[in-house]
């Protein structure tokens, strides 16, 4: 299991460093907005530069999970970035939903390896 789990790691650390560092320097060309309430959800998150941030955070993530150092710190940063893949790839663009799927099967591969760390979230308080 620990192999698996650190190829999830360097898989999912790849696909976000390559996505953050995107969102930062632009080396992909630039694909043109889907219609719908995506292209228009799309646009303002590129227009107020929300996406920078996103791009920072999952930049961050990706070189904690390659550095192997903080890694339930990188899983914490990262969780809601996958959380937004996940609902705009159901709610508004549908291409979304298989590169959403394929990052939360990665990040549940990583987190159960490191679920000792997250132990205490998931105790009730007496």
């Amino acid at each position: 299991m620990k192999i698996v789990a650190t190829i999830a790691r360097f898989l999912l650390a790849l696909l976000f460093l390559v996505s953050g560092l995107d969102k930062l320097f632009h080396f992909f060309p630039q694909q043109p907005l889907p219609p719908g309430a995506a292209g228009q959800f799309t646009l303002a998150l590129t227009s107020t530069k929300y996406l920078v941030f996103v791009g920072l955070c999952e930049a961050v993530g990706a070189i904690l999970l390659i550095a192997n150092r903080f890694v339930p710190l990188a899983l914490t940063i990262l969780g809601p970035v996958i959380v937004n893949i996940l609902l705009t790839g159901f709610l508004m663009d549908h291409r979304g939903i298989v590169p959403g799927l394929v990052v939360t099967t990665l990040w549940f591969v990583v987190f159960w390896w490191h679920r000792a760390a997250f132990a205490g979230l998931f105790q009730a308080k007496s």
